[in-house]
This record gives structure tokens, sequence and C-alpha cells, in this order.
């Protein structure tokens, strides 16, 4: 071999291999291991069967809670055994399973039948008051004839009660009433059924009486509005000019009572009677019976008579 050639082979040099650095990776960071795997099994059991236990709980509490309070409701009822399907089954069609009734409207029809048996008591318990007749119009429309208050019961009058047993029977108006002994005595009775009086008083335009007798004016639809009527007439046995001061109105048995002053003047000094009218109807007979009171501020002391014959009135058969 050529010296040359082994010179030149020693001589020259290999060339180099550089490795290039590949690109960084982030490092990895180790699994973590789940804590419900440090728990030991049977803590994990322990808290499954609590768990599972509260829902039922929750779940038996709110479907008990459902059945009772639709058995609680007004006109509810209690679940009772579900009756057998019918063994015929309809042919399938659009005609054979009907469209259920809507929620809306089966609340509708629900809150009506609920609310129509409690709105009928409240129309009849509100009856419509009859109107008033021409004749209690033009009553009223008299200047000496006030509209009635409101029902108001008669109080104690003054003077001292007058104590008797004693009776009338007044058989041709239907009504039985009490009879006064002294200072009160019969008068004639014409045009009344029955009548009782006392002394006329010294300075008195009036005099005192008690009578009795069918009602002498037309029959009203209502008793108070015919007492009203009865009240009125009174005033022909007062002195001239007498206007009516309601004091008391109030029902009686089959009837109704006006108690009430009438004002006057006598010999230009104001002067005052008291006085009541009862109307009492009277079955079988053909008007209501009429009992009337009046006594002059003259005889005071003898207004408590009028308590007395107003509670003494009751029921006769009449002729």
């Amino acid at each position: 071999m050529p010296t040359y050639v082994v010179a030149e082979a020693e001589t020259s040099e290999l060339p180099k291999i550089v490795v290039e650095p590949g690109p960084k990776h982030p490092p990895v960071s180790p699994v973590k291991r789940s804590r419900i795997g440090d728990l030991p099994m049977r803590v994990i059991y322990r808290f499954l069967a609590v768990t599972v236990a509260v829902v039922v709980a929750a779940v038996a509490a709110v479907i008990g809670f459902m059945s009772s309070g639709s058995s609680d409701r007004p006109g509810g009822e209690a679940p009772g055994p579900i009756a057998a399907p019918s063994a015929a089954t309809p042919p399938p069609g659009p005609s054979s399973s009907p469209e259920p009734p809507s929620a809306s409207a089966s609340a509708s029809s629900t809150a009506s039948a609920s609310a129509s048996p409690s709105a009928a008591p409240t129309a009849s318990a509100t009856p419509a008051t009859p109107p008033r007749s021409a004749a209690v119009l033009a009553a009223l429309a008299d200047p000496r004839v006030p509209e009635l208050p409101d029902d108001k019961r008669l109080g104690r009058l003054p003077g001292k009660p007058h104590a008797t047993k004693r009776r009338i029977r007044d058989t041709r108006s239907g009504v039985s009433l009490v009879r006064f002994g002294k200072p009160w005595k019969g008068y004639g009775t014409a045009p009344f059924a029955t009548k009782q009086v006392l002394p006329k008083a010294r300075g008195a335009a009036t005099r005192a009486m008690l009578v009795s007798c069918p009602v002498p004016i037309n029959v009203q639809e209502t008793v108070k509005d015919t007492a009203l009527l009865a009240a009125r007439w009174t005033l022909n046995h007062h002195p001239r000019g007498g206007k009516i001061t309601w004091t008391a109105s109030q029902p009686i048995k089959d009837g109704w009572m006006l108690a009430y002053q009438v004002r006057y003047k006598v010999k230009g000094k104001s002067r005052r009677s008291m006085a009541a009218v009862a109307v009492k109807e009277i079955p079988g007979a053909a008007k209501p019976a009429l009992v009337f009171v009046t006594i002059p501020d003259a005889q005071r002391s003898r207004w408590r008579d009028i308590n007395t014959a107003i509670s003494s009135i009751s029921t006769v058969k009449p002729e």
C-alpha cells in the first residue's frame, strides 16, 4: 500500500455528529389517588345506608300527606278500593276515547257547585221590602206625621203601676185588655167597641182614654204601616194642630206598637199628651184590632198606665 494513502488516512478528521435537544415537555404530575379509596368500606356502606333511609322516609311522608289531605278537604273522600275495569272494550276510533275534562273546567264546576248551596240562603234571608201605598206616602207627607223611627222599645213611663186583675173582653175586635179601677171608669163606647176614661183634669183640653176597636182605616201591606195610619187617625182625638213626636216603635205578638207624644197649644201655651197605638192581627177577623190610649200632661202621674195597657193585650175569639 502506498504510504501516502496511509498518511492521508491517519490525518483526516471524522465528521462530528451533533444531537439536537428535543422539545421540552412539562413534568407529568403524579396521579392523585381518590380520597374515597382511602376510606374504609364500612364507612362508605354506612353513609349509603343513611342516605337511602332519609330518602325513603321523605317519600313516605309526602305520600302520606297527599293521601290524608285529599280525605280531609271538604267534600273529599278517603281512598277506597279501585273497581276493576269493564270487560267490554270500546272499539278503537276517534269516538272511543273522549277527551278528559280539563283541570280548569273541573275546578270551575266544583267551585260553582260548592258556592250554589250558600247563595240560596243569602237571597232568602233578605226579602224585598214591599212598596209603600199611596195612603202611607200621603201620611208621611203630612207635616204633622214624621218618618217612622228605627225600632225602639217603649221605656218605663212616669207614675205608679195600676194593679188590677180585671179584664175586658172585646169580642167585636178580637182582643182582651186590662180593665182599670178608679179613677178610671167605663164610658159610652161609640164609635169604639170598648172605652175607659179618666176624669177630665182642670185646664186640660182633652180627656185621657183607653179604647179598642177594629182598625178604622184601610189595612196596609205591613202591620207597621197600618199602625202608622192608625196613629195619624188618632190626631182626630187630640186638640187641633197637634203634631206627633215618636218615642217608641216595636213589634208585639202578631202586631206592631207605636208610642208617641202629641204636642199642641192650649190658650197659647204649649201642652202635650202621651199616646200609643197597638195594631194586632186576629185570626179569622176581617180586620186587625186597634188599641189606643192617650193621657194629657195634666195627668202625667198616670202615664205609667200606658205601659200596663199595652202589655195587657191578648187575643180572643172574635164574634
